[in-house]
């Protein structure tokens, strides 16, 4: 990813109870949600949390899925209109809520 892209990280916390299937995301949801994302989306990653800044702690989040366009208007056009899809989709693969963030790639 090149300066000036913009980077729209879904992370999914971790904890007692919480649940998330990396299979299902990484073969269904990812690929459902670069389908309706279309051309705007440049590039995806998926991250699966396996631990913390200590030995032996717990990873603070479960998974990370990041998304990435050339501007905010084409995140926010592509992503708009898809929303509902995209989260009526959440329960086959999570019990967790997910944390957005937008941000813009520096280096």
């Amino acid at each position: 990813m090149k300066k000036g892209m913009i980077k729209v990280s879904v992370l999914y916390p971790n904890g007692d109870g919480k649940t998330f299937d990396m299979v299902y995301y990484c073969n269904k949801h990812v690929p459902m949600v670069a389908g309706l994302l279309g051309d705007s989306v440049k590039g995806a990653t998926v991250e699966k949390g396996l631990g913390g800044g200590a030995p032996g702690s717990p990873a603070p989040y479960a998974a990370m899925g990041n998304l990435y366009f050339d501007t905010v208007q084409a995140f926010e056009n592509s992503f708009g209109q898809n929303v509902d899809k995209i989260r009526v989709d959440l329960p086959n693969f999570t019990n967790i809520e997910p944390v957005i963030q937008v941000s813009e790639v520096q280096i």
